[in-house]
């Protein structure tokens, strides 16, 4: 992995695809201490690229050597390819590590590369290989069948630990804003609460509701405490009938994670052809043709006997409005795929139970392997739509001896936790890190970008506020 902290040199990092996976991984590293180069074979869409971002862009067909060999690729520290193609994405990555490139990665969404992945990177010699489907795939499979706990509820690092409980277990939180949690737990930080969908990074005057999931921070044996007295009776998912509108690759991985889990899965797809390929790939699975937005059809395959619903077609309000039905429906556990933020504050006043992001979960993958492990330690998804890192704070990196209510932080992103040898510190406005330091942040997937700036080294120039 690609090991780097605040003092080195520069890194050195090319996107290949103006897509907008390539984008949202361009814009979270223009604040750190990267040099960016985007290649795309689409002139006219680097220059609108241009002008919004401070990147050096270069047009061409990067499976062409010719092209590899005139950016220099062998230079670079790290190449994402996620062009349109699987075949381009793995020569491109193929390629620049030949030429010399420290490591590579390319995105690859078909299935069938996903059955021979350790071929691929062997013989192709590239070091990591992301597939966005299956990994959204994957975090709805953690959700369904084990409720998105943490490892036995509680995760840990040194004397740190986080917990999710349920806020009705704990009564005498509800109706309390952050101030008010900290006289009943005082020596407990909420990092993130879990309503209605949407997670959110909790604020001043937040108030805790009787549904919230909340995610809390503080000493380990503390934490452990809680898990013993709260937790005690957590198990698995008893789910036994799922039902998926959209037979896409999101569909596909998703439905073959829960039939091979025993779970009896229903696939409403509008192509023919689609469903010839689903009913082929998929023996123990019930793949019907027609359209998900047919209530008729959806009463007609007993919508209101399923224990959970995920809505994966390639539109966003379509996803939306179906999971709001299923939702009114009874369904316990409704899960929508959607990649546009700007449904975000939508989100929130429906009563869908998750909603996922794959450009989100994608992107911190990559960031993650980008930035390496001697700046994130490790890293762990909530709810898919947030992240808890582990980080080694460096001398001279921007959160380095400055009151953390100097930093100015935005409502997306909230510093936990901070062990300091053997001192386990959970902070407040007057908290200072030190070098050394390991610090837990957690920060909404949408912007996970604004990391680089804690993590870009000091300046004279004002980057915050």
């Amino acid at each position: 992995m690609l090991s780097i902290s605040s003092r080195e040199r520069t890194v050195r990092v090319a996107i290949f695809g103006a897509g907008k996976l390539g984008i949202r991984i361009v814009s979270a590293l223009l604040d750190g201490n990267y040099d960016i180069t985007l290649v795309d074979i689409n002139e006219k869409k680097l220059l609108q690229v241009a002008q919004r971002l401070d990147v050096f862009t270069v047009t061409g067909d990067v499976k062409s050597l010719e092209l590899l060999k005139s950016i220099d690729a062998g230079r670079y520290d790290f190449i994402f390819s996620c062009t349109t193609s699987d075949e381009v994405n793995i020569l491109s990555a193929s390629f620049s590590k030949l030429l010399g490139c420290k490591t590579v990665a390319a995105r690859v969404r078909a299935p069938e590369y996903m059955n021979q992945l350790d071929f691929i990177r062997e013989h192709y010699h590239i070091d990591m290989m992301v597939n966005p489907d299956f990994l959204i795939s994957s975090e709805i499979y953690r959700y369904l069948v084990e409720k998105y706990t943490l490892s036995n509820g509680i995760f840990t690092s040194h004397r740190i630990g986080l917990i999710e409980i349920e806020a009705r277990k704990k009564p005498q939180l509800i109706g309390k804003n952050l101030a008010e949690f900290r006289t009943v737990m005082p020596n407990t930080l909420i990092v993130g609460i879990s309503r209605k969908g949407k997670f959110i990074i909790p604020h001043g005057q937040d108030i805790i509701e009787s549904e919230d999931l909340l995610y809390l921070a503080g000493e380990r044996h503390e934490i452990v405490e809680l898990g013993e007295k709260y937790q005690a009776h957590m198990k698995k998912s008893d789910i036994n009938k799922v039902m998926i509108i959209g037979g896409g690759k999101t569909g596909y991985y998703l439905a073959r994670q829960l039939s091979e889990y025993g779970c009896f899965v229903k696939i409403i797809e509008q192509s023919k052809e689609r469903c010839h390929y689903l009913t082929n790939k998929l023996t123990d699975v019930m793949v019907l043709n027609g359209d998900g937005a047919d209530m008729k059809l959806l009463e007609e395959e007993n919508i209101d006997d399923m224990d959970a619903f995920v809505t994966a077609t390639g539109y966003d309000e379509e996803n939306l409005l179906l999971s709001l039905t299923a939702k009114n429906h009874g369904i316990e556990d409704v899960i929508s795929k959607v990649s546009h933020d700007s449904y975000m504050s939508l989100i929130e006043k429906l009563n869908i139970d998750v909603v996922l992001n794959p450009l989100d979960i994608t992107a911190s993958s990559i960031l993650n392997r980008i930035r390496g492990d001697k700046r994130v330690i490790s890293s762990l998804l909530l709810q898919g739509q947030a992240e808890l890192m582990e980080v080694s704070a460096c001398e001279g990196m921007n959160m380095i001896n400055i009151p953390l209510k100097n930093l100015n932080l935005p409502d997306y992103i909230i510093l936990a936790a901070i062990n300091r040898g053997n001192e386990t510190i959970i902070p407040d406005g007057n908290t200072r890190i030190q070098p050394r330091d390991r610090v837990i942040i957690v920060c909404k997937l949408s912007n996970i970008g604004y990391v680089e700036k804690l993590f870009k080294p000091n300046s004279h120039l004002k980057l915050f506020g």
